[in-house]
C-alpha cells in the first residue's frame, strides 16, 4: 500500500510535547543558574574603585553608531565585526557583549563605572553557555542602576529596519525585569485631593501615579483611591485588582480625572486603605502589602490610626513629596520612618519636577527586593514572564529570570557587620515563542487541530489566536484563554484543571470563529491536556473529530515515478529531513497528477489565484473542513478597490470526505472560483419564469421592483440582480441594506455572537475641540508646553532628546529626520479592545417571510436557504421603493468597544487564589480565575 492509517493519540501526542518543552525550559533554566550564580561571586570579587583611568574600561555601547564613527576618540570603546545572523534575525557579533545604558543615566559616573567593570566577566560566562547550547537567544543582565550587558553583541537600533527609533529603554522597566527584582505585593495607592494639590502639582501627582502602575505586574494588586475630607475610588474598583493591563490602564485613565479641593484629612485616607489592605473576602498576593501616600505635604500625623492599624508595622508605608513648595515635610517623613524605615534609610521620596518622576518611583522595588536576599535559597528559584515583544526584535518572547544577590557584608556603627540586603539586578534568558512552537508539530493533526498552553493567570502561551497587533514593546501580551476562543461551561472548567495541573480530555460541541474572523461555524473538538512539569505551564491540544486519524504515506517504487520533476536530495533539504512530510508530499503530488490530466483536457477559465496558499493558514480551507455542505465565499470587501471582489471571483469548496477502514477523513478540500459577470447572467435566467403577464417574472437585471440577492451564512453580499450591487460584493448587507439584515435577524433567519479582541490597536482618542487634519510630524501645542502630563509622554522624551541629539550631533538629527516618514503608523496606535459581531444560521428552518413596515410605505420579502450550500436566496420589493425608514448602517467589522457603546461600563474582576502551601511569601504561585462583569450603566 501507498499509505495506511493512523490514529492520532492525543494522550500521548500531549505528553510528547510537553516533554520536551520541559526539557527546552530546563537546559535554559541550568544556564541561567550558571550565570546568577557567576555574577554574584564576581561582584563579590570586584574591589570598588572611586576613579577610572579613561581607557581602563573597554565596552560595546549598544547604541554608538559605527557607521557614523562615533567610537572615534574615544579609547573605551569596542567596535564588534557584526555579521548577519539567521538566529537572531539581525547582525550579531559572538566575540564580544553589547552594554545598554538608559537615555537619563551618565554612563560615565562612577557606579556605573564600577558596573561596567566587574560585569564585563560575564562575558565568559555567555560564550561558554552558547557553546553548550547553540540555540540560546538573548542572554542578559540588568541592573539595579538601569545598566544592561547581553549577549551576543548587537546594535540596538539596527538602522536598516528602524531608523528613526527613539531610545526610551530602561531595562528596570522591562516586564521580565519587574517580575524578577521584587516579590508579589498588594498596593493601595493614597492621592492627596485636597485644594493645596491643585494645578502644576496635581499634573505632577496624577503622572507619579501612572508611572508607579507601570512598576506593577500580573503578580501585584493594586487600587487606586483618593481623598480631602471623603475617600473616594478613582475608577470603578471596590477593592485591590490584579494588576494586569487592562486594569492598569483603567486606573491611569481614571487618575487623569482627579480634581483638588477641600483640606486634608490623612486620618480617613489611612483608614480606608488599611481596611482595604485587610479585606479578606477578597483575591490578592498575600506577600508584601504597602500603601503609596502622594501629597504635597501637611501637619498631621496620622499617628493614632498608624498606631490602631499598624502596629505590628506589617504594612510598609512609602510616602511622596510632590511639586516645590514651603509646607513641612516632616509629618509624612514621620509616616515612612516609623513604618518599617529608619531616618536615614526611610521610605520618603520628594518629587520636585517631572525629571524625579521615573527615578523616584521605582527605587521603590530595592526595597521589596530585601525580603528576596534575606530568603536567600528560597528565592533563588526560576521564574518565567508572560509572554511580551522582544525589544531586539525577535518577536514573541517569555523570559526566564533570576535575582541576583548582593554577597557582600556590610559594617555599620549600629549593627556591625551584617548581609547586605540589596539586589543586584536580573539575569533574564530569551525562549523565542517559536521555538516552543517546533516542539508541537501540527502535520498530522490537519489544519483546524491546534497545540495551545497557558500560564497560572490562564493567560495563554501557545495559541493559533496569540496575535498582538500593537508593535509596542512597553506592554506583556495578555490574552487569557477564554478570550482567546469563543467561551462557553466546558471551556471555563477545563481552563480551571489546567491551571491546578490536571490530566484529562473532554469532547464538546463549541462555536468557532474562522481565521478571517467574519464566520462562526458549530464544531466538534476534543480537548486533551497535561501540565508541563517543572513549570507552571499546562499544555493541551484541540483535535476536530476527523482529525482523530491521519494518513501515513509510505514511500515506494510506484510512488517515486511522479516525482520526475523533484530532486529528492532538494526536498530533504527545505524539509530539514523530514522523512514524514516528504512521505507525505511526494503521495500528494502522485495523487493529484490525475487531476493536472484533467484540468489540461478541459477548457477553463483561469483566474489569479488569491487565496493564501498554505492550508494550515487558509481561512476559506479550514472553514471548509468544519461544513459538509458547498461553501461559497466571497473576498472581503475594500471600499477603496471595489472592483476586486468582482474581478477575483467568487469561491466554491467543499471537502473531500474519505471512508477507509470504517474511519471517516477530510484529507483534501476542492473548489472552483466562479467568473461574477458569467454567473450574474446564470443567477437571472435561472430565475426567469417563461409566459408570465402582470405578476413577477423573475429577477431581471436591473428590475426597478424587484431586488434578488444571494448572501452566504455570515451575511455578506453574494449575488445579485442589481449591477449597482456587484461591486457591493463581499460587504456586509447590513451595510447595503440595513433595514431588511435587521429584519432577518428579528426573524431568527440570522443569530448573531459578538467577541471581543483584546489584542487590538486603535488610533488615539481625538480631542473633541480639535480639528481632523493629517498627521506629520508632531509638533506640540503651547498648551502641550504647559501640560506636566504632556512631558511625561513619549513624544516629549521624543522631542527632548532630539533636541539634545540636535545640539551635540547636527548632522544625526539630519539623518532622522530624513527617515522619519519611515515610522509605521502602527506605532502611534494604543492598545484598545474592539468588539466584532458575526452572524450566522442557527436553525434548520429554511424558508422566512415578512414585511418592512416605513410607516408610509413597506416592502414585502422571501427568503429561502438553498440546500447543500451556506447561501440564503431573498427576493424583496426593491430597496428604491420605499427609503423612508432607512437607519444607520449595521456594522459586522470590528469597532473599538467604549466609543461604539457610549455607556458607563462597570468592570469586575473575580480571581480565585490557591496558594502554595510549600513555598515562601517570596515564592508565592498563584493558581487563578480570572472572569470578566461588564455592566452597562447610564451614559
Amino acid at each position: 500500500h501507498l499509505y495506511t492509517v493512523e490514529q492520532n493519540d492525543a494522550e500521548e501526542l500531549v505528553a510528547r510535547a510537553a516533554r520536551n518543552i520541559e526539557q527546552l525550559l530546563r537546559k535554559r533554566s541550568a544556564a541561567l543558574e550558571k550565570l546568577a550564580s557567576a555574577a554574584e561571586v564576581f561582584q563579590m570579587e570586584h574591589g570598588w574603585k572611586d576613579e577610572f583611568e579613561d581607557d581602563e574600561i573597554a565596552y560595546y555601547n549598544a547604541k554608538d553608531n559605527l557607521d557614523a564613527n562615533e567610537t572615534e576618540g574615544r579609547k573605551c570603546r569596542i567596535r564588534p565585526d557584526f555579521k548577519e545572523d539567521l538566529l537572531f534575525k539581525r547582525l550579531t557579533d559572538h566575540n564580544h557583549t553589547a552594554v545598554h545604558i538608559p537615555t537619563d543615566i551618565y554612563d560615565g559616573s562612577t557606579i556605573v563605572l564600577n558596573e561596567l567593570n566587574w560585569t564585563k566577566a560575564l562575558e565568559d560566562v555567555f560564550k561558554k553557555n552558547r557553546e553548550d547550547d547553540p540555540t540560546l537567544l538573548w542572554q542578559i543582565f540588568g541592573s539595579a542602576t538601569g545598566l544592561a550587558r547581553y549577549y551576543p553583541a548587537s546594535p540596538w537600533m539596527d538602522a536598516r529596519k528602524t531608523p528613526s527609533k527613539i531610545d526610551l529603554y530602561d531595562v528596570r522597566r522591562r516586564p521580565w525585569y519587574i517580575q524578577g527584582a521584587a516579590s508579589p505585593k498588594d498596593m493601595l495607592i493614597l492621592v492627596d485631593a485636597s485644594g493645596s494639590v491643585s494645578g502644576l502639582t496635581l499634573k505632577l501627582i496624577r503622572t507619579s501615579v501612572s508611572e508607579m502602575l507601570e512598576t506593577l505586574s500580573d503578580d501585584d494588586y493594586v487600587n487606586v483611591v483618593y481623598f480631602n475630607t471623603r475617600v473616594k475610588k478613582t475608577a470603578c474598583f471596590d477593592h485591590l485588582v490584579q494588576a494586569n493591563v487592562r486594569n492598569k490602564k483603567l486606573l491611569q485613565d481614571a487618575v487623569q480625572n482627579i480634581t483638588a479641593k477641600g483640606i486634608t484629612n490623612y486620618t480617613k485616607g489611612f483608614e480606608f486603605a488599611f481596611e482595604q489592605l485587610s479585606a479578606t473576602n477578597v483575591s490578592r498576593a498575600n506577600c508584601n502589602k504597602i500603601i503609596m501616600l502622594f501629597t504635597d505635604g501637611g501637619e498631621e500625623r496620622a499617628q493614632s490610626i498608624l498606631e490602631k492599624y499598624n502596629a505590628d508595622k506589617k504594612v510598609r508605608i512609602f510616602t511622596f513629596s510632590v511639586g516645590q513648595h514651603n509646607y513641612d515635610k516632616g509629618p509624612i517623613q514621620w509616616m515612612a520612618c516609623s513604618n518599617k524605615g529608619v531616618l536615614h534609610q526611610s521610605y520618603f521620596y520628594e518629587i520636585p519636577s517631572i525629571g524625579a518622576i521615573r527615578i523616584n518611583t521605582q527605587e521603590y522595588l530595592d526595597v521589596l527586593g530585601r525580603p528576596m536576599v534575606l530568603a536567600d535559597k528560597q528565592a533563588k528559584q526560576v521564574q518565567w514572564t508572560n509572554v511580551y515583544l522582544d525589544a531586539l526584535e525577535l518577536g514573541l518572547v517569555i523570559t526566564g529570570t533570576l535575582p541576583v544577590f548582593n554577597r557582600t557584608k556590610t559594617i555599620d556603627d549600629r549593627n556591625g557587620e551584617h548581609q547586605n540586603q540589596l539586589i543586584l539586578g536580573v539575569m533574564g534568558i530569551d525562549v523565542s515563542l517559536d521555538d516552543i512552537k517546533k516542539l508541537t508539530p501540527r502535520f498530522t493533526i490537519g489544519p483546524n487541530g491546534y497545540y495551545f498552553a497557558i500560564d497560572p493567570n490562564g493567560y495563554v502561551l501557545l495559541h493559533p489566536n496569540l496575535q498582538p497587533k500593537n508593535p509596542k514593546f512597553q506592554e506583556p501580551v495578555t490574552l487569557d484563554f477564554l478570550d482567546a476562543e469563543l467561551e462557553n461551561d466546558i471551556k471555563v472548567e477545563i481552563r480551571t484543571n489546567m491551571i491546578d495541573g490536571e490530566i484529562g480530555e473532554r469532547t464538546i460541541h463549541t462555536l468557532v470563529k474562522t481565521q478571517d474572523e467574519r464566520y462562526i461555524d458549530r464544531g466538534i473538538r476534543t480537548y486533551t491536556w497535561a501540565p508541563v512539569n517543572g513549570t507552571d505551564y499546562s499544555l493541551a491540544l484541540v483535535l476536530p473529530k476527523y482529525s482523530e486519524h491521519f494518513i501515513q504515506a509510505k514511500l515506494g517504487e510506484d510512488i517515486k515515478q511522479v516525482t520526475c520533476d523533484f530532486s529528492l536530495g532538494q526536498v530533504l533539504s527545505v524539509f530539514y529531513r523530514n522523512v514524514s512530510l516528504v512521505n507525505r508530499l511526494i503521495l500528494d503530488a502522485g495523487l493529484t497528477a490525475e487531476l493536472v490530466k484533467l484540468w489540461k483536457e478541459e477548457t477553463v477559465a483561469g483566474e489569479e489565484w488569491t487565496e493564501n496558499p498554505e492550508t494550515y493558514e487558509s481561512s476559506f480551507y479550514k472553514r471548509t473542513l468544519d461544513n459538509e455542505i458547498y461553501i461559497f465565499t466571497a473576498p472581503s470587501f475594500n471600499t477603496e478597490a471595489r472592483e476586486s471582489a468582482s474581478e477575483s471571483g467568487i469561491l466554491v469548496s467543499k471537502a473531500v470526505d474519505l471512508i477507509i477502514d470504517e474511519v471517516t477523513l477530510k484529507p483534501a478540500v476542492v473548489g472552483v472560483k466562479l467568473n461574477v459577470s458569467f454567473w450574474m447572467n446564470s443567477f437571472i435566467n435561472a430565475t426567469l419564469k417563461l409566459n408570465c403577464k402582470d405578476e413577477i417574472c423573475g429577477c431581471l437585471r436591473n428590475d426597478k421592483h424587484v431586488d434578488c440577492v444571494l448572501l452566504d451564512d455570515g451575511g455578506f453580499l453574494i449575488m445579485s440582480n442589481q449591477e449597482l450591487y456587484i461591486s457591493l460584493i463581499g460587504q456586509f448587507f447590513g451595510e447595503v441594506d440595513p433595514v431588511l439584515m435587521i429584519n432577518l435577524v428579528n426573524t431568527s433567519l440570522y443569530s448573531f455572537n459578538k467577541t471581543y479582541d483584546y489584542q487590538s490597536v486603535c488610533d488615539p482618542e481625538k480631542d473633541n475641540k480639535a480639528a481632523a487634519g493629517p498627521r506629520s510630524v508632531y509638533v506640540p501645542t503651547i498648551a502641550d508646553f504647559l501640560s506636566i502630563g504632556w512631558w511625561a509622554s513619549s513624544a516629549a522624551w521624543s522631542i527632548l532628546q532630539q533636541l539634545l541629539f540636535g545640539l551635540l550631533f547636527p548632522n544625526l538629527l539630519q539623518e532622522v529626520e530624513s527617515a522619519d516618514e519611515e515610522i509605521p503608523d502602527a506605532m502611534f496606535k494604543e492598545s484598545c479592545i474592539t468588539e466584532q459581531t458575526q452572524y450566522f444560521f442557527d436553525n434548520d428552518e429554511r424558508s422566512y417571510s415578512g414585511v418592512l413596515d416605513c410607516g408610509n410605505c413597506s416592502r414585502m420579502y422571501r427568503a429561502e436557504k438553498l440546500p447543500n450550500t451556506n447561501l440564503v436566496f431573498l427576493i424583496t420589493d426593491a430597496k428604491a421603493t420605499c427609503l423612508s425608514c432607512d437607519p444607520r448602517p449595521l456594522r459586522q467589522a470590528e469597532q473599538p468597544l467604549f466609543a461604539q457603546l457610549k455607556v458607563q461600563i462597570h468592570v469586575t474582576w473575580l480571581r480565585i487564589l490557591d496558594t502554595a502551601k510549600d513555598q515562601t511569601c517570596v515564592l508565592t504561585t498563584t493558581r487563578m480565575k480570572m472572569i470578566l462583569i461588564v455592566e452597562e450603566g447610564p451614559a
